[in-house]
């Protein structure tokens, strides 16, 4: 373990570590010497982790926190900060607290006057965003769309938004989800990214009844991010501000 990286993780810390959304090359070095120098590591599911884990030879004390046990797990994670221990948070894919439970475990650590810092990488949602052919200069991130109460409110409201729409959906919702969004925003722009980073990558590209068309003839497999156009549906400027 480097100084440079025990100077960045000191005790009663706890550090929000980004990890692949399918490629385990993905990983940054920062993120897997942060991983190796916890004292414990919260997993959304030990068993998905020990992939990445077992990969990178990190030996380190997991525990499993997700919407089932996130409540309990609170008073735990902060013993373990008030013990001077060094708490490492992952997800299943991609960045901790981006449409999944972590946000609960971060606002309360930050409530509680611990340290929290993160390390950047991998998200579905921009690496989506870059490859549909859609504007990038501003864009609105909806994250999955509610199952059942506030869905049609939902839809309506995205019917009038100006900027790219980003949302996340599963395999389980997708073909619902895109029948939708045709009925409610009607035949606009759509990419419809599967499985990124993955062998089986897949993007589909073209109108909302071109990808309805395409998933009732290709059962859909994988996680999905759907990349919509906005009502602003024009080319992009030639000259942006530079990427973050």
């Amino acid at each position: 373990m480097s100084e440079e990286i025990i100077s960045q993780f000191p005790p009663g810390t706890l550090a929000v570590v980004a990890t692949p959304i399918g490629n385990l090359g993905d990983v940054s070095y920062r993120a897997v010497e942060t991983l190796k120098s916890a004292d414990v590591l919260l997993c959304e599911d030990t068993r998905h982790s020990k992939r990445l884990l077992d990969r990178y030879q990190i030996q380190v004390a997991t525990t499993s926190y997700g919407a089932h046990n996130l409540k309990s797990k609170l008073s735990y994670v902060l013993e373990q900060l008030g013990q001077g221990k060094r708490v490492a948070l992952i997800s299943d894919a991609g960045t901790p607290g981006v449409s999944d439970p972590g946000t609960m475990l971060v606002c309360a650590a930050i409530a509680a006057g611990y340290v929290v810092f993160t390390i950047p990488g991998p998200a579905a949602l921009l690496p989506a965003l870059v490859l549909s052919g859609l504007r990038t200069d501003r864009f609105v991130f909806e994250g999955f769309l509610p199952h059942k109460k506030g869905r049609q409110t939902k839809l309506k409201q995205l019917a009038n938004e100006p900027r790219t729409i980003v949302l996340y959906e599963s395999v389980h919702r997708i073909q619902k989800t895109l029948s939708e969004l045709h009925e409610y925003l009607g035949n606009r722009r759509v990419a419809v990214c599967r499985e990124l980073t993955k062998l089986h990558e897949e993007i589909v590209r073209g109108s909302l009844s071109d990808a309805i068309s395409h998933f009732t003839k290709h059962e859909p497999r994988g996680e999905f991010v759907v990349v919509v156009a906005g009502t602003d549906d024009s080319a992009p400027q030639e000259e942006q501000e530079s990427s973050l």
